[in-house]
């Protein structure tokens, strides 16, 4: 990153040789990117500022699509128009999602914008694809589902959500009248689709026949906790758009990117000049997208040791715990997320201890030990109940005992086991667990 900061300074969308340098250094980091998930070609791939705005985008853009073919359909008053006047666009998301996409639906349907549906998840923190497919209505124009849950860990099984949730809705759209063509998705798409991936994307946002009009179908996975710590193909899991940021694996804070999948119609977020491609207006920044892209490449090139080792730091925290807790107090321990570590992110620990206050226990040991009672871009410290755990229906006396923890690329095992001392010294020291 070093030599945008001090040398190359030019705007990348000038012609000239400085401007070229950096022009370049953009075209890399967005191959790097686009190899890191799978992407067919780096013009799949665009820059934003951050996951927010990635997730901001995704969802407006694709309610504001659904809406314009709507319109479209009701002007023309041509055959298959019918339902196109009078459409409300219709969206499915789980209820443990980022406030990036559950704030920002709220929001648009205090503006009439949109109608929406959150399904529940289950003691694990788990999206049943079957109720993300019951969910669908022929109004529905996207399903958003995390890829992994920022609190628990919980990698949800988005391919099959995608296959479910493509079903349906071509089912419902099929009794209607309305056509449904065949997805897009590349040879590594989940085998299990079968007939699922119909109502893919397409340039007009939309499918008609003599019956009716109905939305295309759009799948959006916020994969921000994820990149990094497990791998993502984004044919395989059969998404048409996907948030990746890039502080969550080792690049800067304030650089992040949106997947769009070839032919999804996806109004620009912002407007100006002809920057990402002509769909995301503002100039580029290149030293923070470098970075990005550089992250992209260490993490591919070493993503599987880099994986095993935070796995095995985090199993080993959760062992020197439970190894230094009294055998009459190992009722008073609870993991949340799935019980079996290759559904649960490698590095994330969701550790709740019955009867302990979390703000008080962060406080004490601030300084010593980084740690978290929820996410950390909306936890205020205090003891008090994550949506995420109480979406899992995680005991009162529980979720305000939860320490959130996480291991990374330098973690040791010394830390670790001087990370379990210091938490079980201070649930001692509050009284709720015996010496």
């Amino acid at each position: 990153m070093a030599p945008f900061v001090f040398e190359h300074f030019g705007n990348p969308s000038s012609g000239h040789v400085y401007g070229r340098a950096c022009k370049a250094a953009l075209d890399t980091a967005r191959q790097r990117v686009a190899d890191l998930i799978g992407a067919a070609a780096p013009s799949e791939v665009h820059f934003t500022s951050c996951g927010t705005e990635s997730d901001n985008w995704a969802l407006y853009g694709a309610v504001m699509a659904a809406r314009a073919a709507a319109a479209k359909a009701a002007a023309a008053g041509a055959a298959g128009a019918g339902g196109a006047g009078g459409y409300v666009p219709h969206v499915v998301a789980s209820a443990v999602e980022h406030p990036a996409v559950l704030a920002h639906l709220a929001h648009l349907a205090e503006q009439g914008l949109l109608s929406y549906s959150l399904v529940p998840v289950d003691g694990e923190g788990l999206v049943s694809p079957a109720d993300v497919a019951a969910a669908v209505t022929p109004a529905t124009c996207l399903v958003t589902v995390m890829h992994s849950n920022n609190e628990v860990g919980a990698v949800q099984p988005i391919a099959r959500i995608a296959a479910a949730a493509r079903a349906a809705h071509a089912r419902l759209t099929a009794g209607s009248g309305a056509s449904a063509s065949p997805s897009p998705s590349s040879s590594g798409a989940s085998s299990s689709s079968s007939s699922s991936s119909s109502s893919s994307s397409s340039s007009s946002g939309s499918s008609s026949s003599g019956g009716g009009w109905r939305p295309r179908l759009l799948v959006h996975s916020d994969a921000a906790q994820s990149t990094g710590k497990v791998g993502l193909d984004v044919g395989a899991l059969d998404v048409d758009l996907m948030t990746v940021v890039g502080h969550k694996f080792g690049a800067p804070k304030g650089v992040a990117a949106l997947y769009v999948r070839p032919g999804t119609a996806l109004p620009n977020y912002f407007y100006g000049g002809g920057q990402e491609g002509g769909r995301r207006a503002g100039t580029e920044n290149v030293m923070q997208v470098v970075g990005l892209g550089a992250a992209a490449a260490i993490t591919l090139r070493e993503g599987a040791a880099l994986r095993a080792h935070m796995g095995a730091m985090a199993q080993r925290l959760l062992a020197a715990v439970r190894a230094q807790v009294a055998l009459a107090d190992q009722d008073k321990l609870r993991l949340n997320g799935p019980a079996d570590p290759a559904r649960r992110l490698p590095n994330t620990l969701s550790l709740s201890i019955r009867g302990l206050n979390s703000g008080a226990a962060l406080a004490a040991l601030s300084g010593r030990l980084a740690a978290s009672a929820g996410a950390a871009c909306h936890s205020s410290g205090a003891a008090s109940v994550s949506a995420v755990l109480r979406a899992m229906q995680v005991p009162t006396d529980f979720a305000t005992g939860t320490l959130r923890l996480s291991t990374g690329r330098h973690t040791t095992p010394a830390e670790v086991e001087a990370a379990a001392g210091l938490i079980v010294a201070e649930a001692r020291r509050q009284g709720v667990l015996s010496r």
